[in-house]
């Protein structure tokens, strides 16, 4: 029994951590994680990996992520009845009528909302349930593939074709979002997969803490690197030496075992009209509201005698309020997917992620870019632990072993940035090094 116990516990190798940034005073991110303790219990439910980033003042961003991550799971393992595609949708759904309920009570809490990405490690596959731009991503082999969508209005924008001339694609502000939980009583979800698991698959959930500061080919090279617990500590430290600007929750599980990947399943079913979702005029207001404020930027504009830019907000707030038309057009009402099908039409994107000379020497610089902020700055570093890593990594690059480069280097930034917290913890005087980097 023991040794059963054991032999199912090394299926999976995962890590979770959530940090609150460097300019943020509070952290609005949330996570969960549920992994199944026996065979059976996978097989009937799988594993459950979700990641909230909320939005709203007076800590309603904090209370929005944490009813979603309360929510979710509970809901997801009540509806065993339900396959799981049907049930995680239910899930979400349930998520969003607690959060939006507590909005209407509450004038504070008025229009809070967060944004969830949940994956489902499942028999058959893994499962998306998403909703905002929170990610989940997959690594296989050296390709990295973003599985879900981020709802954005740049991204809709992109996807709907209309978005026109390239540098007009360039002025619609990134962060703004067109569906989250919450703030309306029906929520648009999306439903992704089931993608084949594969023995040495990563998996990543993350907030946009993440995404937005770190490149998708480092995350990529990271996570095939790196142990789960590792990757996920470097990961943060990365995003917090490229400035930290928002909160960072990241979820890393790989699969190791082939008692996940080599297993008779029954096929995933969503029974046609059961999975039925909301049509999407849910986030109209939203995108109503982007247009208006890109009109009365453009009638500001062009009291100030600048009809250039004047111009081009005008066209954003006629594109905008076009993709609305669109959308509102061409709706889906429902969800219907046979035994063999693919719910969604992920992944969104795919890059590949080398370990490669260029990438290493990249890496270098920003190693030594650290260890001159840290002299600069008077740390209190363990600078015999940090130069042994470094003399490593840069041995192993000579050698032309890039992966073992990439492990030695990042582990001298882990190592560098865990003096860091050290010397917090300590009541020190807190330094700071902000190493944005050139994005080629």
């Amino acid at each position: 029994m023991n040794h059963q116990a054991e032999h199912w516990d090394h299926c999976l190798e995962y890590a979770c951590l959530t940090n609150i940034g460097m300019r943020r005073t509070n952290n609005q991110d949330a996570l969960a994680a549920v992994v199944a303790p026996t065979r059976q219990q996978w097989m009937d439910r799988g594993h459950l990996f979700m990641v909230a980033d909320g939005m709203g003042a007076h800590a309603a961003g904090e209370l929005a992520s944490k009813l979603a991550v309360d929510t979710v799971p509970l809901t997801y393992d009540k509806l065993r009845e339900l396959s799981p595609p049907v049930a995680i949708h239910r899930a979400i759904t349930a998520a969003n009528d607690k959060i939006h309920s507590r909005g209407e009570a509450n004038p504070e809490f008025k229009g809070m909302g967060t944004t969830t990405s949940v994956l489902l490690l499942l028999p058959q596959g893994a499962v998306v349930g998403h909703v905002g731009d929170s990610r989940v991503y997959r690594l296989r082999g050296n390709r990295l593939e973003q599985l879900s969508f981020d709802h954005s209005l740049v991204w809709e924008l992109r996807a709907s074709r209309k978005a026109g001339d390239p540098e007009l694609q360039q002025m619609v502000p990134k962060n703004i979002i067109t569906r989250s939980l919450g703030p309306n009583a029906e929520v648009n979800i999306d439903l992704e997969g089931p993608f084949p698991l594969a023995t040495g698959d990563v998996y990543l959930v993350c907030s946009d803490g993440l995404s937005g500061p770190v490149e998708d080919e480092e995350i990529g090279v990271i996570l095939g690197s790196l142990p789960a617990e590792e990757a996920a500590r470097v990961l943060v430290d990365l995003a917090n030496l490229r400035g930290g600007p928002d909160n960072i929750t990241v979820c890393v599980a790989r699969v190791k075992g082939s008692q996940i990947t080599q297993v008779a399943a029954p096929p995933l079913s969503v029974d046609g009209k059961v999975a039925t979702l909301p049509n999407q005029t849910s986030t109209t207001p939203i995108l109503w509201a982007v247009a208006g404020v890109f009109l009365l930027a453009a009638a500001v504009l062009a009291t100030l005698a600048q009809p250039f830019a004047a111009a081009a907000s005008l066209a954003a707030a006629l594109v905008t309020a076009a993709f609305v038309l669109l959308r509102q057009s061409g709706a889906e009402n429902g969800l219907s997917v046979g035994n063999s099908s693919l719910l969604g039409t992920g992944p969104y994107t795919t890059r590949v992620c080398a370990a490669n000379k260029k990438f290493v020497d990249r890496l270098e610089e920003t190693v030594h870019r650290l260890r001159d902020a840290a002299r600069g700055q008077d740390w209190a570093v363990d600078w015999h632990r940090f130069k042994q890593l470094c003399e490593s990594g840069a041995k192993s690059a000579r050698e032309g072993q890039f992966t073992d480069a990439v492990r030695h280097y990042y582990r001298a930034i882990q190592h560098m940035m865990a003096e860091l917290r050290g010397q917090r913890q300590r009541g020190e005087s807190e330094p700071a090094a902000d190493l944005d980097e050139p994005r080629n």
